[in-house]
């Protein structure tokens, strides 16, 4: 009996053993995973710090894509702001243009970076040209921290080019059409609109050509009292520009429409025109400053006889557009300012003034800003005779009137962390 009790014990004490050496090794693992852990924290912590300026990027792939930086939410707290613009191609494709904007240890290392999709090409393949094309940009400025030696460059050869052919010969052609349709026991509403159209675009030549029409019907039912009400309106447009050079263009419109809000049975217009961009138009997705000036004929019948008692009149009319738009790393702004009058009597003319403002004012708070005021002097079209309570209400006719305005103002204000590098997919962004 006591030697089974001594053998006993033998066993426990080696089993003890060897759990004490199980858990010293466990530690040792952790220590050194621990270390690890540190020092790549340490690292990551030293990455470069970006900021990406787009609100229509697909950010959770871009961070699970390229993940030796840090993302901040601030510009302030930024090392590299990119500055993402686009600009529509004459194939129906899109030009993305990445500007690199060096600050703090980078101030005065800029950079930028171009590539194109096309027309109806799949938003993951974008969206990896993207990345790719961020990777590309970013290798520079990783180079001058302590990642750079974590880096590697590969190259991939491509394959034998072969000669493109386009059948088309530039040509893109677009057909939309759409229908609202909404109801309820006392009244129905019905909305139609199509449109059509074909652009070919070169550095040397831009052609638009479109059609389009709507048709909207309206019909109450109270019983006794049922009214309908129906309203549509036509068109086609045709414009050609050339450009001069890398400031000059010049081209015309040529547009026929009729529409039964406007009093219009048809109007038909010519107008040459001529625009000026005070800034190369190579730069045009970063800021433009354009005079657009146009002189034309117009012929238009109306449905019924106007106030000034014209059944149909031939005008000759011009206008003059002045547009600024930037957009920098504090946010972006727009202004457009609209002059037209007719030649056989200056007192009918209209003007109007757009803007847009997005600025962020300190860190993590944003102000919007946006709004149009028109002056309005040339409504040749008003019909004679009274307009009755249902036009009004419906929005049937024009209603005379001197000035239009809107106006919209937003604030929006983040705080907290300065990093933003965790995707974290779960429940959807909302919660749902």
């Amino acid at each position: 009996m006591p030697l089974s009790i001594q053998r006993l014990f033998q066993i426990l004490s080696l089993h003890f053993l060897t759990i004490m050496m199980l858990f010293l090794l466990i530690g040792m693992i952790k220590c050194a995973a621990q270390e690890t852990r540190d020092s790549l924290n340490e690292l990551k912590r030293n990455a470069l710090r970006i900021y990406i300026d787009c609100n229509y990027c697909d950010l959770d792939y871009i961070h699970n894509q390229i993940t030796f930086v840090n993302y901040v939410r601030d510009r302030n707290d930024a090392q590299l702001f990119i500055l993402l613009t686009t600009q529509k191609m004459g194939s129906g494709g899109t030009e993305y243009t990445l500007t690199f904007i060096g600050k703090q240890a980078f101030v005065g290392i800029n950079d930028t970076l171009i590539f194109r999709t096309k027309m109806a090409e799949a938003e993951d393949i974008s969206r990896k040209e993207l990345v790719r094309t961020m990777k590309l940009g970013l290798v520079r400025y990783v180079a001058r921290t302590p990642l750079a030696d974590k880096l590697s460059i590969s190259y991939s050869a491509p394959s034998k080019a072969e000669e493109i052919k386009d059948k088309w010969n530039y040509w893109v052609f677009s057909l939309s059409t759409h229908g609202y349709f909404n109801g309820e026991q006392s009244r129905k509403f019905t909305s139609l609109y199509g449109s059509i159209s074909a652009n070919k675009v070169t550095s040397e030549l831009k052609i638009n050509l479109s059609m389009w029409g709507n048709y909207n019907e309206s019909k109450f039912d109270y019983g006794d009292f049922i009214y309908t009400s129906i309203s549509r309106g036509r068109g086609a447009s045709c414009l050609i520009v050339s450009s001069l050079s890398d400031h000059w263009s010049a081209g015309g419109y040529v547009s026929i429409y009729s529409s039964t809000y406007s009093n219009t049975r048809y109007s038909f217009s010519e107008a040459p025109a001529i625009e000026y961009n005070l800034y190369p138009y190579s730069e045009s997705t970063r800021r433009q400053l354009r005079f657009l000036y146009k002189v034309g004929l117009a012929y238009t019948r109306y449905d019924k006889e106007t106030i000034y008692d014209q059944e149909h009149e031939s005008l000759y009319n011009h206008s003059l557009l002045v547009s600024y738009t930037i957009k920098e790393p504090w946010g972006s702004a727009g202004v457009s300012v609209r002059g037209s009058n007719y030649f056989h009597d200056w007192n009918k003319y209209a003007v109007s003034l757009f803007g847009e403002l997005s600025f962020r004012l300190i860190q993590g708070l944003s102000l919007d800003i946006d709004g149009n005021v028109s002056k309005t002097h040339d409504q040749l079209s008003l019909p004679k005779g009274e307009i009755s309570e249902e036009e009004v209400l419906l929005q049937r006719r024009q209603l005379e009137t001197q000035y239009e305005y809107w106006a919209s103002v937003g604030l929006s204000y983040t705080f907290g962390s300065i990093y933003n590098n965790i995707v974290n997919p779960r429940f959807g962004s909302g919660g749902d």
